[in-house]
C-alpha cells in the first residue's frame, strides 16, 4: 500500500515534465500508474493487509493503512476508473491545452489521495487525506482559472466540503477520545459503542463531513456548479470518485454506529430528500452535464440510504449500486464530453440526429443509461432490485418507516428512470428543425466510456460473481445476510414495484415538456442560500471587525485583556476548584528583586522620556532573569538576559527616529479605566497561576524531564534538548514565524530591493583607504561621532564574543547554551560592530545576505526531520551517531545539532536584518 501511494507521489511530480516532453500523450503512460496499482489490488483481493509506520505515536499520529474487503470495492473504481479517466484525458485535451502538466499531476495526485483515503485505519490519517481531495479538487475544478464561472464552482466546493471536514475532525478527535483510539479497526471491533451524548454529538458531526463531501441535500448545490470543471474531472471526481468519499465513510462506521441515536434520523430523511428534489430538478435544466449532476446528487441519496441503514442486506445493495453507479455515471460524462467536443454545444435544446451518425457512441451511451433507470439486464437493476427487497426486509424499522423509505425510493427511481430517457433521447435523438454539426470521435476517446458500459453490462450478467465480490463487507453488520445478488429472482414484490417504477418513470418522460424549471423555486435555492449566508457572515464580520477593531490600539487592547480576564474568571466560577497554598519566596532576596521590578514597572507609565521608559522595562525583564538564576534556571537566565539585551538595542534604534520627549499634547493623563484594567490582568494571571499550580495531582513531568533529555535525546542540558529535539516542532514553527517577522518588517523599512548584504566600506562615496583606524568602517564616520574607547573596545570583544557565541553554541547539548543563546550572542556582537563603526561596519562584520542566512537556517532545521528518518529515528529527533576515530578517541555526534545550528544561523539572520533595516537603512534616511 506504502509503494502504491509512493507510485501517484511520484507519478505526480513527474506528471508536468512527462506532459512537457510527450504531450497529451503522457496521460497514457501515467494511466500505467493507478492501472498498476489496480494488479496489486486485485492480487490481494479477500486478503485484509495491514501497513504501519510509526510518525509520532504520542498524538495517535502514525502512518496505519488496512486493505480489507470495503477498501478493495473502492479501490477498483478508484484505480480502474482513474486509469480509463486517464486514457481518455489523451484525446479529450487539444495540443495546446494550457497548464495540461500540472492537471496532469493534480488528477493523478487525486488518484492517489483516494487510495491513501479508503485504506486508511487511522482516523487521523484519513482526515489528512480527506482534505488533500478537497483541496486537489478545488484545483482541478478551477482549472480554467480564466473564467468566473470556474473560479466561483472551485471556491464555493471548497468552502463547503472543507467546512464540513473540519466538523468532521472534531467528530473524530471525539470518538478517538471515547474509544482510547483513533483506528478503525479498533472502533469497529467494539461491540456496541460506547454512551453518552459526546458519541451522539461525535457521530453528528462525523456525519455532517460526510454529507457535505456526497452533496447531500442541503449541502448538494456544490456539486451542480462543480460542472465548470473539465468533463474528466466530472467524471471521475463527481462521479466515480470523490463524492463517494462520504458514502465510503458512512459504510465503514456503518457496522459500528448504525445504531446511535442521531444517525437514522439525520441520514435517512436527507437521503431520501435529495433522491426526489435532485431527480425533480434533472427533469427542469437543459444543460447534459447538469442533467447528470442532479442524477449524481439523486443517486448519491440513494446510496447513502442504503448505506446507513446498518442492516446486511441493505448495505449488500448499498455497495452493489455504488460500483454501478460509478461505471454507469463516468461513462455518460465521458459521452457529454465528447458530444461537447464533436457537436460543440451540450444543451439539449440544440442537438438532434447524433444518434444515426455515431451509433457506436449512442450504443455506450445507451447502455449506461439503461443501468442508470435500473433496467434489467444490467447491473443497476441488480442492485435496485435488492435495494428494494433489503428495505422492505429491515427490521431495524417499524412498518410505517419501511413504507415511507419504499415509497420514497420508488418515487426517486420513477424520476431517474424518466431524466435517463430525457437524457438518451436529448442527446441522440432527432428534433424537427434543429440542425447540430458533428465531428466523429476517434476509437481512442470512445474506448473508455465503452469499456465501462460493458462492465455494466457484464456486472448485470455475473451478478453471482460480484454477489462474492461485495457480500464479504455486508456479513461485517450486525444480522445475517439473507439476500443475493441475481439478475433474476423470480416474481417478487420487488419486481412488481420495479414494473411500477418503470411505467410511472416513463410517464413522466412523456411530459416532459410540462416540467419547466420555475422563477422562484418554492422550496427556495440552495445556490442562492449560499450567496446570501456569504453575504451575512461579510456583513457580520464587518459590524464585529468595526466594533473591536476601531484602529485605537489601547480599545483593541481592552478586548483583548478584557476577554483574558472575563473567560478564566467565568471558569473558576463555574468549575470545580481546589483549595490553593501561597509561598510568597524563598529568600528575602526574591522579595527585594520584586519589589524593583514593582517600581520599574510604575516608573514606566510616569516617565515622559522615551529611552528612560525603554530601560526600566529592561529592568523589569532584567530582574526576571535574576529570578530565573535564582530558582536554578541559569539557561533560562542566559537567554532572559541576551534577549533583553537585544531588545533595548532594537528599541534604541528605533527611538533615534523620535523625539526624546513626548509632547505634551500626546502625554497620557492618569486614567481609572485603564489603571484598574491593568490590576485586574495582574491579578488574574496571578489566581490562575496559583490554581494551575494546586491543580495538579499526578507527579510533575518536570521530574522525568531530566532523565528523558539524556536517554533519548543524547543531552545533559534539559532545556536545550526540549528545544531541538523533544518538542523540536515547536521549535520549527517559532523559527519559521521569526522568518516571517523577519522579512516583513525588512519589507516595510526597504520598500524595494529588500535583499543584498550589507554596503561595505569600500561602497561609501568618502571612502579613503589610507586612513588609520582601530574598525575599518569606522573611519567613515564624522570625527564628532567616533569614540575611540568604543573602537578600542569592540576591536577586542568582537572575537571573544564570537568564541563565546560559539562555544554556546557547541556545549549547549549538555550545558547552558544552545543555538538560540549563541545565536542571540553573535547577533549581539555584530550590534556592538555596529555601534562603534556605524553602517558600513556591518558589510564588514558579515558580508552575506540577511536572507541566505535566514533561509539556509529553515532548511537545515527542516531537513533534519529526514536525516533522522534516514537514521532509524522520528522525525526531528536526536539520532545519535558514535564513531571513533585514532586522533580525536570517541566522539558521539548527535544530529540534533544541526538542527541546533539551523536556529543559530536563524537567530544571526535575524539580527542581521533588524540591524540593516532599523538600523543601517534609518542611518541612510536621517543623513
Amino acid at each position: 500500500m506504502l509503494a502504491v501511494l509512493l507510485a501517484h507521489a511520484m507519478a505526480a511530480l513527474a506528471a508536468p515534465l512527462c506532459v512537457r516532453a510527450l504531450g497529451r500523450n503522457a496521460f497514457y503512460l501515467l494511466a500505467l500508474v493507478p492501472l498498476g496499482s489496480l494488479g496489486w489490488v486485485i492480487a490481494h483481493w479477500g486478503v485484509t493487509v495491514t501497513s504501519r509506520v510509526r510518525w509520532a505515536p504520542q498524538i495517535s499520529m502514525d502512518i496505519d493503512l488496512r486493505f480489507d474487503s470495503l477498501a478493495a470495492v473502492m479501490c477498483v473504481l478508484v484505480l480502474g476508473i482513474g486509469a480509463l479517466i486517464l486514457a481518455y484525458c489523451g484525446r479529450y485535451f487539444d495540443r495546446d491545452e494550457a497548464r495540461l502538466g500540472i492537471f496532469a499531476a493534480e488528477l493523478v495526485g487525486f488518484s492517489g489521495a483516494m487510495f491513501g483515503l479508503v485504506t486508511s485505519d487511522n482516523m487521523l490519517l484519513l482526515y489528512v487525506f480527506w482534505e488533500i481531495t478537497t483541496v486537489l479538487s478545488f484545483l482541478l475544478v478551477g482549472h480554467y482559472a480564466e473564467q468566473a464561472a470556474s473560479r466561483r464552482a472551485a471556491i464555493q466546493a471548497l468552502l463547503v466540503t472543507a467546512a464540513g471536514g473540519l466538523a468532521m475532525l472534531v467528530g473524530i478527535v471525539i470518538l478517538g477520545l471515547r474509544y482510547d483510539s483513533f483506528l478503525l479497526s479498533v472502533v469497529l471491533a467494539r461491540e456496541s459503542p460506547p454512551g453518552g451524548i459526546a458519541v451522539s454529538v461525535a457521530v453528528v458531526l462525523v456525519l455532517v463531513g460526510a454529507l457535505s463531501k456526497s452533496a447531500i441535500v442541503p449541502l448538494h448545490f456544490w456539486l451542480p456548479g462543480a460542472m465548470a470543471a473539465p468533463t474528466p474531472v466530472s467524471a471521475y471526481l463527481h462521479a466515480a470518485a470523490m463524492v463517494k468519499a462520504g458514502i465510503y465513510l458512512v459504510a465503514r462506521l456503518a457496522p459500528a454506529l448504525a445504531q446511535t441515536p442521531p444517525w437514522h434520523v439525520l441520514v435517512l430523511p436527507l437521503g431520501i430528500a435529495s433522491m426526489l428534489l435532485a431527480g425533480w430538478r434533472a427533469m427542469q435544466v437543459h444543460d447534459l452535464k447538469l442533467v447528470l449532476a442532479f442524477g449524481t446528487v439523486s443517486q448519491l441519496g440513494l446510496l447513502i440510504t442504503m448505506m446507513a441503514i446498518g442492516t446486511p442486506d441493505a448495505a449488500l445493495a448499498g455497495l452493489a449500486l455504488l460500483v454501478a453507479h460509478g461505471l454507469f455515471k463516468a461513462c455518460l460524462f465521458m459521452v457529454v464530453g465528447i458530444i461537447d467536443h464533436g457537436a460543440g454545444t451540450r444543451d439539449l435544446r440544440r442537438l438532434s440526429g447524433l444518434g444515426r451518425r455515431a451509433p457506436v457512441l449512442c450504443a455506450v451511451a445507451a447502455t449506461a443509461a439503461i443501468s442508470m433507470a435500473g433496467l434489467p439486464p444490467m447491473l443497476g437493476f441488480v442492485g435496485k432490485e435488492s435495494a428494494l427487497s433489503a428495505v422492505w426486509a429491515a427490521q431495524v424499522f417499524s412498518p410505517l418507516v419501511r413504507v415511507l423509505l419504499l415509497t420514497g425510493i420508488a418515487v426517486g427511481s420513477a424520476l431517474t428512470v424518466a431524466y435517463s430517457a430525457r437524457f438518451l433521447w436529448a442527446a441522440f435523438g432527432t428534433s424537427p428543425g434543429v440542425t447540430t454539426t458533428w465531428h466523429a470521435p476517434g476509437p481512442l476517446l470512445v474506448g473508455p466510456p465503452a469499456v465501462l458500459a460493458v462492465a455494466g453490462l457484464a456486472g448485470g450478467f455475473g451478478a453471482g460473481v460480484v454477489d462474492e465480490w461485495l457480500s464479504p463487507y455486508a456479513k461485517t453488520l450486525p444480522g445475517v445476510l439473507d439476500g443475493a445478488l441475481a439478475l433474476w429472482h423470480g416474481f417478487t414484490p420487488a419486481l412488481a414495484l420495479t414494473a411500477v417504477i418503470v411505467l410511472v418513470g416513463f410517464a413522466l418522460f412523456l411530459v416532459r415538456n410540462r416540467i419547466q424549471e420555475p422563477a422562484r423555486p418554492r422550496l427556495g435555492n440552495a445556490d442562492r442560500g449560499y450567496d446570501a449566508a456569504l453575504r451575512a457572515m461579510d456583513r457580520l464580520s464587518l459590524r464585529l471587525t468595526g466594533t473591536v477593531q476601531s484602529g485605537s490600539l489601547p480599545v483593541s487592547q481592552a478586548f483583548i485583556l478584557c476577554t483574558l480576564i472575563v473567560l478564566p474568571a467565568v471558569m473558576l466560577a463555574t468549575g470545580t476548584r481546589t483549595g490553593i497554598t501561597l509561598h510568597l519566596w524563598d529568600s528575602p532576596l526574591q522579595a527585594v528583586i520584586g519589589a524593583i521590578m514593582i517600581a520599574m514597572a510604575l516608573a514606566a507609565t510616569v516617565l515622559r522620556n522615551r529611552l528612560a521608559s525603554v530601560l526600566v522595562v529592561g529592568v523589569t525583564g532584567y530582574g526576571c532573569g535574576v529570578i530565573f538564576a535564582l530558582h536554578g534556571a541559569p539557561d533560562l537566565a542566559l537567554t532572559q538576559f541576551l534577549v533583553e539585551t537585544l531588545t533595548l538595542v532594537i528599541f534604541v534604534l528605533v527611538l533615534r527616529g523620535f523625539p526624546a520627549e513626548i509632547a505634551d499634547g500626546y502625554a497620557a493623563a492618569f486614567k481609572v479605566r485603564r489603571a484598574l484594567l491593568a490590576i485586574a490582568v495582574g491579578v488574574t494571571v496571578t489566581v490562575l497561576a496559583a490554581f494551575a499550580s494546586a491543580a495538579r495531582h499526578s507527579e510533575p513531568i518536570w521530574r522525568t524531564i531530566p532523565d528523558a533529555a539524556y536517554r533519548v535525546g543524547g543531552g545533559k542540558n534539559a532545556v536545550n534538548v526540549l528545544l531541538v529535539d523533544i518538542r523540536a516542532w515547536d521549535t520549527l514553527g517559532e523559527i519559521s514565524v521569526l522568518v516571517v517577522a523577519a522579512t516583513g518588517v525588512a519589507s516595510l523599512v526597504f520598500r524595494s530591493r529588500r535583499f543584498g548584504s550589507a554596503p561595505r566600506a569600500a561602497d561609501a562615496p568618502n571612502y579613503n583607504p589610507d586612513a588609520v583606524s582601530w574598525l575599518p568602517a569606522a573611519r567613515l564616520l564624522d570625527r564628532r561621532e567616533r569614540s575611540m574607547v568604543l573602537q578600542i573596545t569592540t576591536r577586542l570583544l568582537f572575537p571573544t564574543i564570537m568564541v563565546l557565541s560559539v562555544y554556546f553554541f557547541f556545549s549547549g547539548h549538555n550545558a547552558p547554551g544552545g543555538g538560540f543563546a549563541g545565536g542571540l550572542l553573535a547577533g549581539l556582537a555584530l550590534t556592538l560592530r555596529y555601534l562603534a563603526g556605524g553602517r558600513y561596519e556591518l558589510g564588514e562584520a558579515l558580508p552575506v545576505d540577511a536572507g541566505h542566512l535566514l533561509g539556509a537556517g529553515l532548511v537545515l532545521a527542516a531537513g533534519t526531520a529526514t536525516t533522522s528518518l534516514l537514521l532509524g529515528a522520528p522525525p526531528l529527533s536526536s539520532a545519535i551517531v558514535e564513531i571513533t576515530v585514532p586522533v580525536l578517541g570517541h566522539i558521539k555526534l548527535v544530529t540534533a545539532m544541526f538542527f541546533d545550528l539551523g536556529v543559530y544561523l536563524v537567530i544571526v539572520g535575524l539580527t542581521l536584518d533588524v540591524l540593516r533595516s532599523l538600523g543601517a537603512r534609518l542611518d541612510k534616511e536621517i543623513s
